[in-house]
Order: C-alpha cells, then structure tokens, then sequence
C-alpha cells in the first residue's frame, strides 16, 4: 500500500436504509480512485449487497464482515401502540459491539496510509469514539442520513428559535423530534451525542438544489460545524431506462408487467422497510386503490425482521377475490421490488410513500410526485418538505391524524386527484422538473457535482493545504 494513499472507512448503521446510502455514496467516492472498505456484521452486509441495484459494488468496495452477535429479535407487530419500528431495537443496540472491530480496521489502515477518512453514521457516533485517541491522518466525517430539512428543524428547535415556516406547516410538524420514536431509541440516540468527536464536516444524501436554504442557514450558524456537503442524490441517476438490455439480470416481473402499461398511468405503492399495517388499514387502502379504478403496483410486504433473510411469519393478508378484480389493472408484489427501476419506468406516474428519505431522495431524482403517508421519526418532516416547501407531494394521511384509520374513501379520493385530476397533473409537472434539475447537478459542471468535488478535495487534504 503507497504511503501516500487515502482511504475511506464507512461504517454504517444497522439498518437498509442507512446500509443503502452509504454504499451508494461509496460507488461516488470510489470513482475518483480511492480505496473504500465497508464494515459492517455479516448479515447486513449480505443484506445490503443482496438488495443493491444499479451498479455491481464487487471491483470498487473492500467488505470487512464482522461475525453476528447473538441475539433474538422479535417479529414486528402491526397492533403495537406505536409506529416506530421498536422490534429492532435489539439489532441497534447491538450496533455498540462493533466498536472495536471498526477501531482495530482503522488503526490498521492508518499505519499505511498518509490519510484516512471514516464516514460514519450520525448513529455510529458511539462506535467510533477510539478515533480521537488515533494519530492525526484519521479524520472523521459525520454522514447524516436523514434530510437537511429535519436536522434543521431539530437544531432549530434545540437553539429555542421559532420555526421559519408558516403557521399552518408548524402546527403539522411534530411539537418534537422525539416524539415518533420510541424512547428506547432516544436514549440510544443520546449515548450517541454523549460520544460525539470532532469531525471534518457533515454531509447528507440530498441536494442544493432542494435544501440549499436549510443549509446556508447551519452554515451561517456553524451548526455542527462550518463544512455540510449534500453531495445527492446518491443512487444511481441513469437507472431506469425501460431498456431491458441495460439489465444484467433477469427484469423483474413487475417490471415486465409495466411494460405494459401506459406512459405514466400506474401509481406505485410502497411503505419501506419499517412499516407493518394492521389487516384492517390493508384492506381499507385495498378497497381504495380497487375504487380509484386506477393502474397501480402494491408491493406488500411487512416490516423486515432482524434478520430479513428469515422468511417465517403470517403473510399479508388481502380482501377475498381482491388480486382477481384487479387483475389486468393492478399487480401485487409480495417480495424485495427493485424500487428504483420502478420509479425510473415509463408508466410510473405516481407514488404513495411512508416518506423514508431514501424512497423521497429516489422518487426526486426520477420526477415521480409522492403521496405522503408518514409513519414515524422522520417522516414526516420530510412529507412537509415535499408538500409546503418544494410542493411537489400531496398529503394523503397527515400527521397529526397517524393514530386513526385512513379510510378507502380518502385513498380513492387522493389517487384520482393526484391521477387524474389538473391539480395532480400540475403537481406531477412540478416534480419532473425538480428531477429534472437533480439530475442534471450531479452532471460534471452541476451543483452536486461540485458539492461532490469539495467533499473528495476535503478528504485528500487539498481543502486544508490551501487554507494553512
């Protein structure tokens, strides 16, 4: 190894959406030829490969798998008082057993490198702390992984100043952060803060071109910092051409079946990897998708379990004859959909979302408009996002109504809007111009790319040299 080599550690959190971010930030570091090593518990190493697509991480990512922990976790239980994924609790807390691991892999790389730069989740903090007892060439970079949006809002909320926004969209955000998470996982997060370290700067999987103004407002307040970089979006952007020869492997059926469909008719229905609805809410969204009489695409699957490779459990159920009476119009996937091929397909006008960042940040980057259902810590900051601020969503269950039933009534009348309606096709024109525009920045000579320029000068020493 040159001594004069960087590398990257990433160090993710447990969990797909955190896993699914930074091994895409991995493919856009590696292309400017620097060596990445990923470390994470076998499992979810497995998991995060298995459910990757778009680009092959084989010949730009080194895997250091460290062995599971045992442990049980229990199956995610749909009538629970809250809607926070609490079942996985057991899987975070384990996450505080690879802090040796990760502090023996970067100890060993820096004996060989002039410079290493550890990317860790905001969650992660706690595992990395031996950093700040290291030599000088290792640097750490704080990944957030959730939107600028909400980590301003909390910062905001943290410094006691009122709220820049209207009257109206505060009194839909929560009172507090906090308050959709369980307090499990609000202490985990606050042994977290009590580790915290200095660090090089934050970056976020997102974009100036959508939260340019919550990121010059921490810049001019030195939150967490003078250096945020949002080098968005992370996935892929040339995904999803409709060309069945730019898949390596076999299209999936549901891609097949939107082959069939019209130009922008079917809307797209996903809840992420958290969410598990009673039977009664999954047969009062069913019968409103089978009212709208629109085309649309259901992937049904429950919340995943510790280990999502562990296929017991009760399957889904939906209203007898339901598949039959649809069938022609609607498809229902009960398994892993390659989400970002269906948001880049041709027919795909819509999609109806828990509003995970990383479902917002894939549904941007395509143009396709959200209809947003938040379910917990996140969510819906980010639904308020996409709705008051950018107006490219429209809201289909608020906030502040989580605890009630959504009715058919207000999924049918929300899916006609948002298809068929001047409205929706306004809203829907909205969007693929900001995708549009997201696309483009991650283009040589774009925003992002620029962002993405910064970022990789930081970590080479570049930024540092020129300021001394």
């Amino acid at each position: 190894m040159a001594s004069e080599q960087v590398v990257v550690v990433m160090v993710p959190f447990l969990a797909q959406g955190h896993l699914n971010q930074l091994l895409n930030l991995s493919r856009l570091i590696s292309a400017y030829n620097i060596p990445i090593h990923f470390i994470s518990t076998e499992t979810y190493i497995r998991q995060a490969r298995k459910r990757l697509h778009g680009w092959n991480p084989n010949n730009h990512i080194r895997f250091h798998e460290v062995q599971d922990p045992e442990l049980t976790s229990p199956p995610p239980d749909p009538n629970a008082k809250s809607h926070f994924p609490t079942h996985l609790q057991v899987i975070f807390n384990s996450t505080l057993q690879l802090r040796h691991p990760v502090a023996d892999l970067i100890r060993s790389l820096s004996r060989n490198s002039q410079r290493v730069a550890v990317v860790h989740d905001t969650l992660m903090t706690y595992v990395v702390q031996d950093v700040k007892e290291m030599d000088k060439n290792v640097q750490t970079y704080v990944f957030r992984p959730l939107s600028v949006f909400h980590f301003f809002c909390s910062a905001w909320e943290n410094l006691g100043r009122e709220l820049p926004f209207e009257v109206n969209t505060i009194r839909r955000l929560p009172s507090s952060p906090s308050l959709s998470m369980s307090q499990d996982f609000v202490d985990f997060v606050k042994l977290q803060y009590a580790h915290s370290i200095t660090n090089a700067g934050s970056i976020y999987d997102s974009s100036r071109v959508i939260e340019e103004k919550f990121l010059k407002l921490l810049e001019k307040e030195e939150i967490s910092g003078k250096n945020h970089w949002a080098v968005g979006p992370f996935n892929p952007i040339e995904i999803g051409t409709d060309d069945p020869k730019t898949d390596h492997h076999i299209r999936h059926k549901c891609l097949q079946w939107l082959d069939k469909q019209p130009a922008s008719s079917v809307i797209y229905v996903s809840f992420g990897t958290t969410t598990t609805f009673t039977n009664e809410q999954i047969t009062e969204l069913a019968i409103g998708l089978e009212r709208s009489e629109q085309r649309f695409l259901w992937v049904l699957r429950g919340a995943d379990k510790g280990d999502v490779f562990d296929k017991d459990g009760p399957r889904v159920m939906l209203p007898e004859g339901f598949e039959e009476r649809v069938k022609g119009r609607g498809l229902v996937v009960r398994e892993w959909a390659p989400q970002l091929e269906i948001l880049g397909h041709l027919s795909t006008g819509g999609f109806v979302s828990h509003c995970g960042w990383n479902s917002c940040m894939e549904a941007m980057t395509r143009g396709v408009v959200i209809a947003a259902w938040p379910i917990h810590t996140d969510q819906p900051y980010n639904a308020i996002l996409l709705t008051d601020v950018l107006r490219i969503a429209v809201v289909m269950r608020d906030w502040v109504s989580r605890d009630e039933l959504l009715t058919s009534v207000a999924v049918e009348k929300v899916v006609r809007m948002l298809m068929e309606s001047g409205e929706g096709q306004v809203i829907r024109k909205r969007a693929a111009e900001y995708g549009g525009e997201l696309r483009r920045s991650m283009l040589e000579g774009g925003i992002g790319h620029k962002e993405l320029n910064s970022l990789i000068s930081h970590i080479r020493g570049r930024d540092m040299e020129s300021e001394s």
